[in-house]
This record gives structure tokens, sequence and C-alpha cells, in this order.
């Protein structure tokens, strides 16, 4: 069973840690950590240490013996950014949730003209929160010491800008004859890929990428990606179930396959 990660301000400067607070809470309470036991602190930046439970004490505070000095994760490459577009209800965090437990480096809320739902003044700041909350959870839950980046809401304009900066970029689409191409070989990069390359997906409700702006954004690489059968077949994946596929492109990318916890 591998160690619990607890997300912390700052990362330990000494050989002993107190977690206190929420996390402090979990850890005592509902997690009812023992004496020996091992822990991961991470920032979810990236950074974390390894260390063991000395002691539990009161409801919410835990001592921490900090094995070894503080380490970093280096930064993905490549980078895989998802645009997803905003569903209704509880389905945004559902998507959210397993984009994180798949790997994917960034979250771009999408506020397509299309979309029934509206991120709009305070109602707009509490949907962020929770998905930003959900992928700290996420990250937590699937071991991660580097957590997603989820940013603020883009328009389709702005989502436009951002794929014709990827070094490959896609689209899903529920229609398998719309412009639908082979996403490259792993072993086939686009051109000059930096060591710091991004590799945007745009996952978006039936219909919500009007057909003008679908064809603005189209750098080298850009395609759109068929992510459902013919009518009449099986089921149709939702706008939710869409964007995790992306998830699986860091395996195909890179050869390295995603431990199961």
């Amino acid at each position: 069973m591998t160690a619990p990660v607890f997300v912390v301000e700052r990362m330990p400067t000494g050989a002993e840690f107190v977690l206190e607070g929420p996390e402090g809470r979990h850890a005592v309470s509902v997690k009812r950590l023992q004496t020996g036991e091992e822990v991961v602190l991470t920032d979810g930046l990236g950074h974390w240490a390894d260390g063991t439970v000395r002691a539990a004490e009161g409801k919410d505070r835990l001592t921490v013996t900090v094995r070894g000095a503080v380490q970093e994760e280096p930064e993905p490459a490549p980078r895989i950014t998802v645009v997803q577009a905003l569903p209704k209800g509880d389905r945004g965090e559902l998507a959210v949730e397993t984009m994180t437990e798949t790997g994917v480096d960034a979250i771009v809320p999408w506020q397509a003209a299309r979309c029934i739902t509206q991120w709009k003044g305070e109602r707009g700041a509490k949907a962020l929160t929770k998905w930003r909350s959900t992928a700290r959870e996420a990250g937590k839950q699937s071991r991660r010491v580097r957590f997603p980046e989820v940013t603020e809401a883009m328009t389709t304009k702005q989502v436009a800008a951002l794929l014709a900066g990827a070094d490959f970029a896609g689209v899903l689409h529920e229609d398998r004859d719309h412009d639908s191409t082979p996403s490259p070989p792993p072993n086939s990069p686009p051109p000059e890929r930096s060591s710091s390359s991004s590799a945007p997906r745009a996952a978006s409700p039936r219909r919500s990428w009007p057909p003008s702006p679908r064809r603005a954004p189209a750098p080298t690489g850009w395609a759109a990606a068929c992510c459902a059968p013919p009518p009449r077949g099986p089921p149709r994946p939702r706008c939710s179930s869409d964007a995790p596929a992306a998830g699986a492109e860091r395996p195909r990318r890179t050869g390295v396959n995603m431990p199961v916890y």
C-alpha cells in the first residue's frame, strides 16, 4: 500500500514537521494514522518529502519525522492540457477528477458559446473554486505531487489561440467523418519539438463548437479526432467523459505506464 499524500503550504526545512489544520484533522481523525506509518508531504507543485508519523495528538495534530531531503519531480514532457467545455450539474467536477487521475497537467474551463452552463459573477467564482478543490483532492488520492493547474475560464476565441500555439492539438468530435484524422503515432512527434512542449486537447459537448471557429485554430498538427461510434451503435460518451481520453496520451507518447494504487 502506498503512503497517503498530504498537502502543506511550505515544505519542511528540518527533521520534524507538524501537520495541522484540515490536513492534520484528516490524517488523525479520518485516516487515523498511527506512530510508525509512512506519509508523503507535498506542496502540489512538484516538491515532496517522505516522512514517518512520530505522534498523533488531539484531533488535528500530526507530528512527522522527515526522512531525507525535499525532492522535486521533473516538469512533465510532453505537457498535456485539456480544454473542458462546461457540462451541466456536477459532471464538471467528475471530469476534473478523472483527468487528474489519468495524469493531465492543465485543465482549461471552456465557456463555449452553446454551453447551457454559464460561469458568471459569484456563481462562476464558486464553480472555479470547486474545480480547483476537486483537482487538489484527486491529486492527493492518486498520489500525485504535481497537481494539475486549473486556469480561469476561457472563451472560444481564447481557446483557439491556445490551440494555435500547441505542438499538437486535437478536437474530440462526435462525427467520425468531420475532418477526422488519426492521431500521430507515439514515435512521431511534431517537428522541432521542445522539452517544454505542450499538447492541448479540446473536449466539447455536442455541437458546442460552431463550424467556423472549429476551423480557426488550425496549427501544424491540429486534427479533429472522433470520440464516438456511428449512430445507432454503442452509447456515445458525454463531454465530461471525452476529456479524460487526453490523459491516455501520456503513456502513448512517453512509453511510461500509469501505476495503479
